[in-house]
């Protein structure tokens, strides 16, 4: 009798022991990833052509001597921007400083002489030719150049393969180095090509008048956009196989589950991605941090919400 009732006793424990982990099993949870959720937007990527381009003055005024003189001041420096009636140079005629002092003994003589050579154009002064004050200069001899300041344009250098986008009255941005943007607006197709790099020269002009550095190189983006609406996601979203072939965003069907769609995109740039399809809904979560390496139907945990 006493050897039965242990036997049962071993029994009952054994079996309470497979119940309890049993149930351990039955409440262990699943892990979740923790990801960040967005919508869709409608809107549209600007897809751009990005070339350099020059600026280019295409107009310049050649301030001379209007007679033999010798230099007593030069008011200017290479890069001035002057206006229209700036004097630039003041003279002294060789006459004047042959009378030397005695000049000063006849009140007639005071302003005889001397010379003003004004700016006949407002703009960037580009040379400088003569810049030493006590310097003779002949009768027409060059002091400097001013570059007309309503008269630069951008040159740039179109491969011609890229023409179809060139196209009269046509708006264009213009990145300085500086990071700062003009707008500018094709003018002239010129009918030269390059025969080395196949190039053809095309002149821009800045929808507001600018002043600029001659020869400062900067970037020419050309719109190659078509417009219209389409489903736009934030880059993050987006993920695609090694070759870059193949894309595909993670969609949640409910609150605790992501699977897996495959896209075909459009434009992008470095923040944005057109979605051509398929069609999502307005209301539709799509996982813009967490999605990378994630399997179809993985358990997700939102933990935030991106918007767009």
């Amino acid at each position: 009798m006493k050897k039965l009732f242990l036997i049962l006793m071993s029994f009952t424990a054994l079996t309470s022991c497979k119940d309890t982990a049993s149930n351990d099993e039955e409440t262990t949870v699943a892990p979740k990833t923790a990801v960040e959720v967005t919508h869709i937007r409608q809107g549209s990527v600007e897809d751009n052509l990005e070339l350099f381009a020059t600026t280019v003055y295409l107009k310049r005024n050649v301030a001379t001597a209007p007679i033999p003189s010798y230099i007593t001041k030069v008011n200017i420096r290479l890069g001035d921007r002057v206006s229209k009636g700036k004097v630039l140079y003041e003279l002294e005629s060789k006459e004047r400083r042959a009378l030397g002092e005695s000049i000063k003994l006849d009140s007639s003589l005071v302003g005889f002489g001397l010379i003003k050579v004004r700016a006949q154009v407002s703009g960037i002064v580009t040379t400088l030719d003569k810049q030493q004050p006590g310097d003779y200069v002949l009768e027409g001899a060059k002091l400097c150049t001013i570059a007309k300041s309503g008269d630069m344009v951008f040159q740039i250098n179109v491969p011609y393969e890229y023409n179809s986008y060139i196209k009269q009255g046509k708006e264009l941005k213009i990145v300085l180095p500086n990071d700062s943007i003009r707008l500018a607006e094709i003018t002239t197709t010129l009918a030269g090509m390059s025969g080395t790099a196949q190039t053809q020269k095309v002149l821009a002009k800045p929808v507001k008048p600018t002043f600029l550095p001659d020869s400062l190189i900067v970037k020419a983006l050309f719109s190659k956009s078509k417009g219209g609406q389409k489903q736009i996601v934030p880059k993050p979203a987006l993920q695609s196989d090694e070759m870059m072939k193949d894309f595909w965003v993670m969609k949640l069907i409910n609150d605790s589950t992501a699977v897996k769609v495959p896209v075909t995109v459009g434009n992008k740039n470095q923040n944005e991605v057109e979605i051509l399809s398929p069609s999502f809904k307005e209301s539709d979560r799509i996982i813009t941090t967490g999605a990378y390496g994630m399997q179809d139907s993985t358990l997700v945990k939102i933990t935030g919400k991106q918007e767009m």
